[in-house]
């Protein structure tokens, strides 16, 4: 039985930036399927978003297609969303994962806190290390930022 006072940082991975472009906007290209598909994802990759119903109980279904061909099916369900604020999702499809982004208003800044919390350690290691998780994590941020200056 896990003892539920342990530390999670075994299993977790957390971002933090500030990004160049007010909240709204931030929140904006991080709600709508249309600017979503445009960024998400590591360094090469695209997406085809067959479903993105943003509210509470919503479902996102989408295909991330890998730069040697390979498409990623993932589905998640989102938990909470809080206009310009907060946004929680679970991760439904392999690997499951609790993702909480987090949204600071700095006038024409917006800090971003991106928390991902994987069912395990063992799940955590797999996926880090096939995957390069954290990597990835860092390379959609950066692809956010760019996509950020680009429609400012």
């Amino acid at each position: 039985m896990e003892n539920r006072n342990s530390s999670t940082a075994d299993k977790e991975l957390l971002l933090t930036r500030t990004l160049n472009a007010p909240v709204e906007l931030v929140w904006e290209v991080w709600s709508k399927p249309e600017h979503i598909a445009k960024w998400w994802g590591p360094t090469g990759f695209t997406n085809t978003i067959s479903v993105m119903d943003f509210q509470p109980g919503g479902k996102w279904t989408l295909v991330m297609h890998g730069p040697d061909g390979t498409d990623y099916p993932n589905e998640s369900t989102f938990v909470e969303v809080v206009p310009n604020k907060r946004i929680v999702y679970e991760h439904t499809s392999y690997p499951h994962i609790i993702a909480t982004i987090d949204f600071e208003d700095r006038g024409e800044q917006t800090g971003l806190t991106w928390h991902m919390l994987f069912d395990s350690r063992e799940d955590f290691i797999a996926v880090a290390q096939k995957y390069q998780a954290k990597k990835g994590q860092k390379e959609n941020v950066d692809k956010l930022e760019a996509y950020l200056t680009g429609i400012k």
